[in-house]
């Protein structure tokens, strides 16, 4: 049997940030598994750009963005192994995988690294009423037929959700020819970033219809048309709201959900808001050495933040192996997300282990305009950000000082809320 160091599962974003960050905090022995055949993950048919901004101060297209790693992680000599599908990791770190190359194997790590993405959320998730015919997809899945199979799905195009990858294919689609006919979105408010919303469909005259859902779906064989319909504040269809819209192809944009059944195997204790593991500062799971990123963790609307957080978790990891993680007992301090907050991330905090400055990631609720995000330590509000608007599909952050915590010997919780002006 094999070791190493440290074992991260997934070679995209999360993956290769986490490993550059491993090894450049000193750990030699690390290896990726992918079971791609290539690095890079999700970036490689994300071909728009907009990518780089905070971590590159440039703006590069996905795969322009995803070489930028990858060349680092080459020239740090850092191991990967491709075509490779991790199968188990026990809690004590055996991960066992398979390839065509060496078959079943097994690898016994010292610290593993969780960083295996997220999926979309499918049709059968979503309740919807008719036949099943040709011309239903992901988004995701359209966008790997455009940019990397060279096909067009379809020529007149419904789009229900309103996420990012939604949103960029309503712009993608266009650009190849397709004649998109309406987003519809079931919540009051867009899922994806407001720049997408405006460059995706304001820029080309797209309508996006919220507050509307797919209430029927015609044809057999190959899609003819889908019927949306206006819904109310409980989601409920309004009777005689109904739109039959003409279309060969539908595509869904209805969530992302992250790829954590390798978590649960393992028993890793996870977060019902973000249906990925409750982690510490170091991002370190409830199984001691086993850390989370990316995707994986909760899902990210910018990759520079993916980056970010990996980089953390690769760093972290390294400082685990090489016995520089204070393990001595102490209370964590637990972050509470109240009224208006969903979830942080991290879930909680061990004031030893936290660095000088902790930045929280979250997401709101909804949407507020003119509100202020709020952080309370044992009562006391230290914290008081202005926010114009503040909306679930775009994260927001806070960072806090190591210093301003260890002045409450105390402190056993810190609340993140949204307040009103």
């Amino acid at each position: 049997m094999k070791k190493y160091d440290i074992v991260i599962v997934g070679g995209g974003p999360a993956g290769l940030a986490a490993a550059v960050g491993a090894k450049e905090n000193g750990s030699d022995s690390i290896l990726i598994l992918e079971r791609d055949n290539q690095l890079g993950g999700i970036l490689n048919q994300c071909i728009h750009n907009g990518f780089g901004l905070h971590t590159f101060k440039e703006e590069l297209t996905g795969p322009e963005y995803a070489i930028r790693f990858i060349d680092r992680v080459n020239e740090l000599g850092i191991e990967y192994m491709l075509n490779t599908m991790v199968m188990e990791i026990s809690p004590d770190k055996k991960v066992t995988a398979m390839n065509c190359t060496l078959g079943v194997f097994e690898i016994q790590a010292k610290a593993v690294i969780l960083a295996m993405g997220c999926r979309e959320r499918p049709r059968g998730a979503l309740n919807i009423p008719g036949y099943r015919p040709a011309g239903i997809f992901s988004a995701g899945t359209a966008q790997r037929l455009v940019n990397m199979e060279g096909y067009l799905p379809g020529r007149e195009v419904v789009i229900l959700g309103s996420g990012d990858i939604g949103l960029i294919m309503a712009r993608r689609m266009t650009l190849e020819g397709a004649k998109v006919k309406a987003v519809a979105e079931l919540m009051p408010y867009s899922g994806g970033l407001k720049r997408n919303i405006v460059q995706c469909l304001e820029d080309y005259g797209i309508p996006l219809k919220l507050s509307h859902t797919v209430v029927d779906i015609d044809g057999r064989e190959r899609l003819k048309g889908v019927t949306l319909a206006q819904v109310d504040e409980r989601k409920r269809p309004i009777p005689g709201t109904e739109e039959y819209i003409p279309c060969d192809t539908l595509l869904l944009s209805v969530g992302l959900i992250p790829e954590n059944e390798l978590s649960l195997g393992m028993g890793i204790e996870m977060e019902k808001a973000t249906n990925g593991a409750r982690v510490n500062e170091s991002l370190e799971t409830s199984i001691e050495g086993v850390f989370a990123c990316g995707n994986v963790l909760h899902v990210h609307d910018l990759v520079d933040f993916v980056s970010q957080e990996a980089l953390l978790a690769g760093r972290n990891a390294a400082r685990y192996v090489e016995g520089k993680m204070e393990r001595r007992k102490e209370e964590e301090v637990r972050l509470i997300p109240e009224d208006g907050i969903r979830y942080t991330v991290p879930g909680c905090i061990r004031l030893s282990n936290m660095d000088d400055v902790l930045t929280i990631r979250f997401r709101v609720d909804r949407v507020y305009k003119n509100c202020f995000i709020c952080v309370y330590l044992s009562g006391q509000c230290i914290l008081r950000k202005k926010r114009p608007v503040a909306a679930p599909g775009e994260m927001e952050e806070i960072r806090l000082s190591k210093e301003k915590l260890l002045e409450l010997p105390t402190l056993t919780e810190i609340t993140i809320k949204i307040e009103k002006e």
